[in-house]
C-alpha cells in the first residue's frame, strides 16, 4: 500500500507520538508498504532511509528557544499562516488545526498518490475535507487530551491562570468534533480507547486497539552491572500530569535512608516549576536533567537503572514503561491510565499522587535485589512476548484495509 502518515510534530524527543511515527514507518516499510511522513515542526530526525518525509512548514511559533513568537511580517505566506498567529495570539494552541489545514490543501493536489493517510491524533477540521473528498483516512488517538486538560485544570492556582489552561484547550472540543465524524479509530489500550469513547462521544465497537512497540534489541539487559540507588523516570513536557512533583517528594524523603540518584529525562522549562521545586526540596545534588539524550543514550541508561519510576496522574500507553520493562529494569508506577494494563504483574503500583506510598514501593526495591531480579526478568519476557513493533506494523495495516473498504462504499 501506498501510505501518508501525518503527524503534526514528529521528532523524537518531543514525546512518544514522535518515536510512534518513527517505528510505525520503519514497520510498515519492512513489511513491504510504501511510506510517506508527512509532518510538521520539528521535523522527525531519524527515519528509516527507505521512509520518505514531506516536511509541511508552520510558523513554528512553540520552538524552544523562543516560544509564542512574534514572526516578522515576510514570515506570513497565505491566510493558514495568519489563522495560527492569530489563535496563538488567543492563548490557544493551534497547531492540530493549522497542521490539519495545510495537510488536507496538501493531499488535495497529491490525494491520488496514496492508497490511506493515517492522521497521528492531529484531529484538525482538515481531516473532515479529506473525508469529504473521499480519502481513505485512520486516526490514531493515542488518548483524549481532555485527560490532560482536567489535570491542568485542577493544577492550576488563581483564576487568571485557570482561564489560561481553559484557553489553551480550546482544541480539545475541536478534536471530539472531528472523531465522531472518523470511520476508522485507533486506540492504543483498551483504557486509553473507553476514555476515547466517553470523553469524544464515540461508540467503543468502532476503535481498534493496536497497542504500541519497543526496539527489544536496542531495549535490552546489558553485561554491566546496574547503579547502586540510580532511579530513572521520563517526562515530555513539564507538566502536572506526569506526576513529577510527587517523585521529587518522594526522593527528598528516600534520601534519608538510601543513597540515591534520579536521573530526569526531560526537556524542562527554565524556571519552571520542577527546577523550582528540584531548588526548594534541596535535592539538585542528587538530581539529574538530561534533556535530548538519543535512543542509545537512553537505552544504556534505562538498563543502568536500579529502578525505574513512572508516577504519571495519567497514561493512554506511555512507552518509556515499555521500553523499561524490555530493559530488564524493575518499574514503580502509578495505579493510573493504560499503566496497570501495559505492566501486568511485572510491577509495583502505587495510587496515584500518593508519595508515601511512591517511598515505600521505591525504598522496597532498592532494598530487595531478589525481588527487582524478578520483577526485571518478568519485564523483559513481557515486552518479548506482547510488544513487537513488527506487529504493531501489520495490525495496523489491517486498519488501512477496513478504511479502504469504508471510502469506497
Amino acid at each position: 500500500m501506498r501510505i501518508a502518515l501525518l503527524s503534526y510534530r514528529s521528532k523524537a524527543h518531543v514525546g512518544g507520538q514522535g518515536v510512534y511515527v518513527r517505528q510505525l514507518s520503519h514497520g510498515l516499510v519492512e513489511l513491504g508498504h510504501d511510506v510517506e511522513v508527512i509532518s510538521g515542526q520539528p521535523y522527525p530526525e531519524d527515519l528509516d532511509p527507505r521512509v520518505r518525509l514531506t516536511r509541511l512548514a508552520s510558523l513554528d511559533l512553540y520552538r524552544d528557544d523562543d516560544p509564542f513568537r512574534t514572526p516578522r511580517p515576510g514570515e506570513f505566506r497565505d491566510a493558514i499562516d495568519v489563522l495560527e498567529f492569530l489563535t496563538m495570539k488567543t492563548g490557544c494552541f493551534a497547531e492540530p488545526l493549522t497542521f490539519s489545514l495545510r495537510a488536507a490543501r496538501l493531499l488535495r493536489e497529491r490525494g491520488d498518490e496514496f492508497d490511506v493517510v493515517h492522521d497521528n491524533q492531529t484531529l484538525g477540521y482538515g481531516m473532515l475535507l479529506m473525508l469529504r473528498r473521499g480519502v481513505p483516512l485512520v486516526t490514531t488517538i493515542h488518548h483524549p487530551i481532555s485527560r490532560d486538560f482536567r489535570v491542568d485544570l485542577a493544577a492550576a492556582r488563581g483564576l487568571r491562570k485557570r482561564l489560561g489552561v481553559r484557553q489553551w484547550y480550546r482544541f480539545v472540543a475541536m478534536q471530539a468534533r472531528v472523531a465522531r465524524r472518523l470511520p476508522v479509530v485507533i486506540g492504543v489500550s483498551s483504557v486509553s480507547a473507553d476514555d476515547t469513547a466517553t470523553d469524544f462521544g464515540i461508540e467503543r465497537d468502532r476503535i481498534t486497539v493496536v497497542p504500541l512497540g519497543v526496539d527489544t534489541d536496542l531495549f535490552a539487559p546489558r553485561e554491566t552491572p546496574r547503579v547502586p540507588g540510580r532511579i530513572v523516570a521520563m517526562a515530555s513536557a513539564d507538566r502536572p500530569l506526569k506526576g513529577i512533583r510527587h517523585l521529587l517528594d518522594a526522593v527528598a524523603k528516600l534520601r534519608v535512608d538510601h543513597d540515591i540518584e534520579l536521573c530526569l529525562v526531560s526537556n524542562l522549562e527554565a524556571g519552571g516549576r520542577t527546577e523550582r521545586q528540584i531548588e526548594a526540596l534541596g535535592i539538585g545534588d542528587i538530581v539529574r536533567v538530561m534533556p535530548g539524550i538519543s535512543d542509545e543514550q537512553l537505552a544504556d541508561l534505562m538498563a543502568s537503572a536500579e529502578v525505574m519510576c513512572v508516577p504519571s496522574l495519567y497514561e493512554g500507553f506511555s512507552l518509556p514503561t515499555v521500553e523499561a520493562l524490555a530493559s530488564g529494569t524493575p518499574i514503580v508506577a502509578s495505579r493510573a491510565g493504560a499503566l496497570p494494563e501495559v505492566v501486568g504483574d511485572c510491577a509495583v503500583l502505587t495510587p496515584p499522587g500518593d508519595v508515601e506510598a511512591l517511598v515505600a514501593g521505591i525504598g522496597r526495591l532498592l532494598d530487595d535485589p531478589a525481588e527487582r531480579e524478578r520483577l526485571g526478568s518478568a519485564g523483559r519476557a513481557r515486552a518479548e512476548e506482547r510488544y513487537s513493533w513488527t506487529s504493531v506494523a501489520r495490525a495496523t495495516a489491517e486498519t488501512y484495509r477496513a478504511a479502504i473498504d469504508a471510502a469506497t462504499t
